[in-house]
């Protein structure tokens, strides 16, 4: 069983990530850091709420994130990708009685409680996961076992600019903070996220089949995701599921292989929030405690069906 820390921002494939790790067998979300990214921070309160309620998991704490950047630039949003709300055309409920929602401190009584038992996964915004290391020093993540990490973009194009990807890009200070002083962390860029493409006719043999509680929301928050691909990526077939990859690889280790290098982030100009390492083939040495683990190959087919045995399985009878 893994003990799981999830950091997100509720856009449709942060609350998938969030639906397929609750239905997983092998996953305990120990709480969810919710913050601003694809919506505002309100709004991803608010969605990871409504999921946990509709898994009858009211006892996995909520914590507050951040609303924008560490630089106090305004954050941008994407409701044309993940809707106004970030499931698509579906909209929660905006009133959960009795809802306690944590501040930041919790996230270090969770570390403490779990203590070298626990994975972090960060499929957000990186703002929330500096937070710590700026409050607490650079020991803050000293009794977590691992750091997976959904950003970056090596040797391809970026998916915001022509070089950065989405979670770096929007605060690239923090992206880099964590990523130094941060230590055994995975990162899985575009890479590989790009390529974890789920067909509408995978969706729709799972929404007709699968007993989960989120059985009404899986197709309508896809569809409207893939829509937006089509624009976006002429061709298409599916769209790409970047976040409920990280948490597969989690309970599927050799479904991905790595490179090690040191990553870094450009902060300001035109390259913003590039991720940048040394490809070269005899890179320069670095220290190995700098070196992260990327993610530059994938098994696709192995990803897919592991999507669809999580949500078709016994587990999700309730």
């Amino acid at each position: 069983m893994q003990n799981v820390l999830m950091f997100v921002d509720s856009g449709v494939d942060d609350s998938l990530a969030l639906m397929y790790a609750l239905q997983h067998p092998e996953i305990n979300i120990v709480g969810v850091v919710s913050a601003y990214g694809n919506i505002t921070k309100e709004q991803s309160i608010n969605n990871t709420a409504y999921l946990l309620k509709l898994a009858g998991r009211g006892d996995i704490p909520i914590i507050a994130g951040a609303s924008g950047p560490l630089s106090g630039e305004t954050a941008v949003f994407y409701p044309e990708i993940h809707g106004e709300e970030g499931l698509g055309p579906i909209q929660p409920p905006e009133d959960f009685e009795g809802m306690e929602v944590y501040d930041i401190d919790k996230i270090i009584q969770i570390i403490n409680e779990y203590k070298n038992n626990l994975v972090i996964v960060g499929v957000g915004r990186q703002t929330d996961l500096a937070l710590p290391l700026i409050l607490y020093g650079k020991d803050a993540y000293k009794g977590v076992n691992a750091l997976y990490l959904m950003g970056g973009a090596f040797l391809v194009p970026g998916n915001v600019t022509p070089e950065a990807e989405a979670n770096f890009y929007a605060d690239p200070i923090a992206a880099d903070s964590v990523l130094e002083k941060a230590e055994n962390i995975y990162i899985f860029p575009l890479n590989v996220t790009n390529k974890a493409i789920l067909s509408p006719e995978t969706i729709n043999f799972i929404a007709n089949n699968t007993q989960s509680p989120f059985k009404e929301l899986i197709k309508p928050a896809y569809d409207f995701y893939f829509e937006a691909y089509k624009k976006l990526v002429p061709g298409i077939k599916g769209a790409p599921l970047h976040d409920v990859l990280v948490l597969s690889v989690l309970t599927n280790p050799d479904m991905v292989k790595y490179i090690k290098r040191r990553v870094r982030i450009e902060q300001f100009g035109k390259a913003k929030g590039k991720s940048i390492a040394d490809f070269r083939p005899q890179p320069e040495e670095e220290p190995q405690d700098t070196l992260d683990n990327i993610a530059m190959e994938l098994d696709v087919e192995r990803f897919v069906i592991d999507f669809a045995e999580v949500f078709l399985s016994q587990k999700n009878e309730r």
